[in-house]
C-alpha cells in the first residue's frame, strides 16, 4: 500500500487545480526569500561574534618594610 507515480501524480495534479501556477509561484518565492534572508541572518551572527573580552592581570603593588 505505497504511494505509486500514478497517486503523485493525481496529487500534483490536485495541488496545481487547487491554488493555480501563480500561487504556487508566489509561495516558491516567499521561501527562497525567507531561506536567503536565513542565510544572511547567520552570516551577520558569524561575522559579528567578537572575541570574548580577557581581562587585564592585576598589579599589587605593596611597600617593603625596611
Amino acid at each position: 500500500m505505497g504511494l505509486s507515480w500514478s497517486h503523485i501524480l493525481i496529487v500534483l495534479v490536485l495541488f496545481v487545480l487547487l491554488f493555480g501556477r501563480g500561487k504556487i509561484s508566489e509561495l516558491m518565492s516567499d521561501v527562497a526569500q525567507g531561506i536567503k534572508s536565513f542565510k544572511k541572518g547567520m552570516a551577520e551572527d558569524d561575522e559579528k561574534a567578537p572575541e570574548p573580552a580577557k581581562p587585564e592581570p592585576k598589579i599589587i603593588k605593596h611597600k617593603a618594610e625596611v
